[in-house]
C-alpha cells in the first residue's frame, strides 16, 4: 500500500515585489496551518517522507508541518521539480518516489495539486484551498503504478475555523 498526502502551500503575500518563487507567506497561512495540523495530528500516526517545492511559500508551509509532526531531517527533501503548476509534471515527480517509501507527503502548487487530487482520489473537490490537505491511499506496491486511489481525509482550513 502507498499513502500520498498532498498539501497546498499556505496563503502567500503579494505585498513585496519579488519573483514568484520568493513570495512569502501571509500571517494567515500560519494560523491556517495550525488549524489543519491540530486536526491532522489526531490522524497522523505514521512517519512519512516529506518533499517540498523550493518556492518560499511551499517550503515555509512544509517546514511548519515538519516541526509540528517531528519529521526528521533525513525524511525531508526539497525537490526542484515540485515547483510546477502542471498536473503531469507533479504526477511524474510522485511516481519517481522509491518504492521502499510507503508514505509520501508533498507540498506544492495549484492548479496541479487540485487536478491530481481529483484524478487520483475518489472524492472530487472544486479547489484545494491554500493549506488544504488531502490523504489518498493506493492498493499498490509501486509509486509508478498509482492510479485510482481512495481519498481517506480532506482538511480545508475554512472548515476548521
Amino acid at each position: 500500500m502507498k499513502r500520498l498526502v498532498l498539501v497546498r502551500h499556505g496563503k502567500s503575500s503579494w505585498e513585496e515585489e519579488v519573483n514568484d518563487k520568493q513570495r512569502p507567506l501571509k500571517s494567515r497561512a500560519y494560523d491556517d496551518a495550525e488549524k489543519v495540523l491540530k486536526t491532522f495530528q489526531h490522524f497522523y500516526k505514521f512517519s512519512a517522507t516529506c518533499w517540498s517545492s523550493p518556492a518560499k511559500r511551499a517550503l515555509e508551509t512544509a517546514k511548519t508541518f515538519k516541526k509540528a509532526l517531528e519529521i526528521p531531517d533525513e525524511d525531508f527533501k526539497i525537490v526542484e521539480e515540485l515547483y510546477t503548476f502542471d498536473r503531469d509534471e507533479l504526477l511524474n515527480v510522485i511516481q519517481s518516489c522509491p518504492d521502499d517509501i510507503h508514505k509520501l507527503m508533498v507540498f506544492g502548487h495549484n492548479p496541479a495539486i487540485t487536478m491530481l487530487v481529483n484524478e487520483l482520489g475518489d472524492k472530487e473537490i472544486d479547489n484545494l484551498s491554500t493549506t488544504g490537505l488531502v490523504v489518498i491511499d493506493f492498493d499498490t506496491d509501486s509509486w509508478n503504478s498509482i492510479e485510482q486511489g481512495t481519498t481517506i481525509l480532506t482538511l480545508l482550513p475554512k472548515n476548521l475555523r
